[in-house]
């Protein structure tokens, strides 16, 4: 039969691909769209891999926060190849020309020693070595700043800045900086300095929050990747209670890689949307081909063909487009990487290495084919036990009726390896989940929706207006386009919805719903030596004002309940509490912002064994409970404490708080500054947050203030910049979407030219039959949008509440813009099919009925 099948489909797709437009575009787009995500994401892990040496800026680094490495250490290290070190840390640098009027602005301040870089190329305008740049000269060392910085404070080439205790030249500016990727997100414009001058600053004092990268380059005879993971292991052994943090070149950035996975995960999942947008188009195409061979069918079951035979035949040739259609996806798709390098690479830092990559292909074709097969074998299956009868008068009606349970079983199975398949080759098997079954509810609401309009418009009153009626008749009557425009433009506008309702919500989260006495600065590396002066000059500076200061130390947990840190497996919203150090402090009362909800407090002159008290939620996600020990490592030394208590933390009033508050005395002795919070009593104007920190420069020049409006403003620019991605990608959504429409009024217009040519010959004119397609598209376009923004308004707060565990609103505005962009891609698209069915003349179609 196989064989039977294979040669009436090829010799049947000989004659051409016609009716098979909209079934090939869909496919091709959907697979396009998983192909170019899954090989931009494999050509960017390669572009980081190989530039891991010069993003991490050796093969080895290991840091260190708030110390320095001790001589053990760094004998160590450099006992292993050849070392640079480069301490980074925040400070506030003030401008010393005139142009610059003495402004301050918060900058990311980087020292290094003569041996940087290790890797790469630091490019610096005007192009100098970079000792000449850095190099003392006239009692002020030099400096290479980022452009930022020099915009900000009006400076140039030339001018002058201060930074903490000392002044710097600025020899040149900072074009690119070879290890920038290694780090995370800036909250101020970079500024290089040699770590000769770092002393001169004053800012580096016990417990500051500066971090020393330590990086190591292997002897250039043993630097394979066997030898870099035997220093590794050897470090970990020899020195297990360093407290250093190391990465690798093949690991070079972390925070990076983790970004690139997820961000791709997310643009694949929408990606799958528009497959399965395009998989409407594929049943509709499907359908109306399997209408056009009707005579074919009959004939071949007239000879003796069996329905099975019939399924085979089509199923095979629906087969071979998909097949040929979804090559053709993956290749526009692989082709992505070289676009991308093309036309951006000197736009976006991140290092795209492009090439083909047969597995994101693959995967991408194997998603089109299980779409395909999910959305074809319902009108194959149906076309089984179609009659001859019923083949040769379906002209006038079609007859409905389920496949047979085989076909529905086959449905059932295909589907299920497509959820198999995206949830397999996902990084966050439980956000695809969720996606996952979010679409499948929003289809067949959608689908359900479609039903019961139609239901509802069949049992409406008759209406007196002859052209309403005829439009409200349209809605429900066979071969209508309500499933077609609902289902198909419903999803690509729910989607469209979520993304933009969860855009809107982050952004009011990061800026407009900030509480209404939130933080106007926060205050870091204030010396604990001189607290309460700083306390004082805050008071006397900005009366009235709410001032909250606590000591913090940094430290990383190690060990939970006697389980190494690298074991546990805690739920996905609290693994950023062992990624790396944390903030923690000390307190003799529960901190604001908390409230003990397990457990007990300890007394205020508390003084035996150390205590801590562990944020709720995460000591849930960790599987912690009263009376078990955390173990964390600070300064280099393991602190193992019980824990005492759990708190609920109110994260949302953006005051000092931690995921760990450890007893008096835990840290008795060692080296720490204080952090601080200010809240101006009326909210604070411009001018006076200004003139606050002009004279906090003064009299604090190691303390650094970060506006909090200006750090959240760079979030919210950061998550808006992958919103943006994520809102194009859903934009091929909604145009396959109206793939999808145009290849149903085409397969309708044979219904239509008959409407036409009949309302036309009892008198209608042709503005009446345009009012009537006006109003049905309406209509069904009304109903669209009410079902569309409503699913994608729930997926978009289920989104937000349960994975990002923020707080949602309805943003109506931004889903009103979505739901007119809807209703004119239906009106547009209905009205412009309509043009050719009014435009028949009724003489030429009357003499073929």
């Amino acid at each position: 039969m196989m064989r039977l099948a294979l040669r009436f489909a090829w010799r049947d797709l000989r004659g051409g691909l016609h009716g098979f437009g909209v079934f090939i575009a869909c496919i091709v787009l959907g697979v396009m769209a998983i192909s170019g995500v899954g090989s931009v994401a494999a050509s960017l892990a390669d572009g980081i891999a190989t530039a891991g040496q010069a993003i991490l800026g050796g093969d080895v680094s290991f840091s260190l926060i708030q110390r320095q490495a001790s001589d053990t250490e760094r004998a160590f290290l450099d006992a292993h190849g050849t070392v640079s070190v480069a301490t980074t840390l925040r400070a506030m640098a003030r401008g010393m020309a005139r142009s610059s009027d003495g402004e301050l602005t918060l900058v990311e301040l980087k020292a290094v020693d003569d041996a940087y870089p290790m890797f790469g190329t630091l490019v610096t305008d005007p192009n100098l070595p970079l000792p000449d740049v850095l190099a003392e000269r006239d009692g002020a060392f030099g400096a290479a700043v980022d452009p930022a910085l020099a915009t900000r404070l009006n400076l140039k080439v030339g001018d002058r800045i201060s930074i903490g205790n000392a002044v710097f030249v600025i020899r040149a500016a900072l074009i690119n900086e070879p290890d920038r990727l290694s780090g995370g997100i800036s909250f101020g414009p970079r500024v290089l300095v040699s770590a000769q001058a770092l002393p001169a600053t004053g800012l580096v004092q016990p417990g500051s929050l500066a971090v020393w990268q330590y990086r190591l380059r292997l002897p250039a005879g043993d630097a394979s990747d066997a030898a870099v993971a035997a220093v590794v292991k050897e470090a970990q052994s020899a020195l297990p209670d360093a407290g250093w943090q190391i990465s690798t070149r093949d690991k070079a950035s972390p925070r990076l890689e983790r970004s690139v996975e997820r961000f791709t995960e997310f643009l694949t999942l929408v990606a799958l949307t528009t497959l399965l947008v395009g998989g409407v188009g594929v049943a509709n195409a499907v359908a109306a081909h399997l209408a056009r061979k009707r005579d074919a069918i009959a004939t071949m079951k007239v000879l003796g063909a069996t329905g099975g035979e019939i399924f085979a035949v089509y199923c095979t040739e629906v087969v071979l487009v998909a097949l040929f259609a979804s090559a053709i996806g993956a290749g526009l798709g692989a082709a992505l990487p070289f676009a991308v390098e093309h036309w951006l690479g000197g736009v976006i830092s991140v290092p795209v290495a492009p090439s083909l990559h047969p597995a994101a292909m693959a995967l991408s074709i194997g998603y089109g084919m299980l779409i395909a097969l999910v959305f074809a074998l319902w009108p194959l299956g149906r076309a089984h036990d179609i009659s001859v009868a019923m083949l040769f008068r379906d002209e006038i009606a079609a007859e409905r009726r389920w496949p047979r349970p085989r076909y529905v079983a086959a449905i059932i199975l295909v589907v299920a390896a497509f959820v198999a398949l995206a949830i397999v080759t996902t990084f966050e098997q439980r956000i695809a989940a969720i996606f996952l079954a979010a679409a499948a509810g929003i289809f067949l609401t959608l689908r359900l929706a479609a039903m019961l309009s139609m239901r509802a418009a069949k049992h409406l009153p008759r209406w007196r207006s002859a052209t309403l009626r005829l439009a409200v008749a349209n809605i429900h009557r066979p071969g209508a386009l309500t499933p077609t425009v609902m289902v198909s433009l419903g999803l690509g506008l729910a989607l469209l919805t979520a993304v933009i309702e969860i855009d809107g919500n982050l952004h009011r989260e990061f800026t407009a719903a900030l509480p209404a006495k939130a933080p106007s600065f926060f205050f870091i590396d204030i010396p604990a030596a001189d607290a309460a002066r700083f306390d004082a000059f805050v008071q006397a500076q900005a009366p009235g004002s709410r001032l909250e200061r606590v000591p913090m130390l940094r430290g990383r947990i190690v060990e939970a309940n006697g389980i190494k840190a690298d074991d546990l497996k805690p739920a996905a919203g609290s693994r950023w509490v062992l990624r790396g150090d944390r903030g923690i402090t000390y307190a003799s009362t529960v901190p604001a912002g908390s409230r003990v909800v397990d457990g007990r407090w300890w007394s205020g002159d508390y003084a035996g064994e150390p205590l801590v008290s562990v944020e709720s939620k995460s000591a849930h996600d960790l599987g912690l409970k009263i009376g078990e020990t955390i173990t964390v490592n600070v300064l280099g030394r393991n602190v193992t404490a019980r824990i005492a208590n759990l708190r609920a933390v109110d994260w949302e009033n953006l005051g000092i708080n931690f995921v760990l508050v450890f007893s008096p005395g835990t840290f008795a002795g060692a080296p720490h500054s204080d952090i601080a919070t200010l809240t101006f009593a009326d909210g604070g104007s411009a001018a006076e947050e200004a003139a606050l920190v002009k004279a906090m420069a003064g009299a604090f020049p190691t303390v650094s203030a970060i506006s909090l409006k200006e750090a959240l403003d760079t979030l919210d620019t950061f998550v808006g910049n992958i919103v943006l991605a994520l809102r194009g990608a859903s934009s091929l959504t909604l145009f396959a979407a109206a793939l999808v429409l145009g290849g149903g009024f085409a397969a309708s217009q044979r219904y239509r030219i008959y409407d036409a040519v009949v309302l036309k010959t009892l008198g209608a004119t042709r503005a009446q039959l345009l009012t009537v397609y006006a109003l049905e598209y309406a209509i069904i376009g009304l109903a669209t949008v009410l079902f569309g923004v409503t699913l994608g308004s729930l997926a978009a707060s289920l989104v937000v509440t349960q994975v990002m565990e923020f707080p949602f609103a309805f943003l109506p505005e931004p889903a009103i813009a979505a739901a007119l962009i809807a209703l004119f891609v239906t009106l547009i698209l209905g009205l412009a099919g309509t043009f050719t069915a009014l435009g028949r003349k009724p003489s030429a179609v009357l003499r073929n009925l």
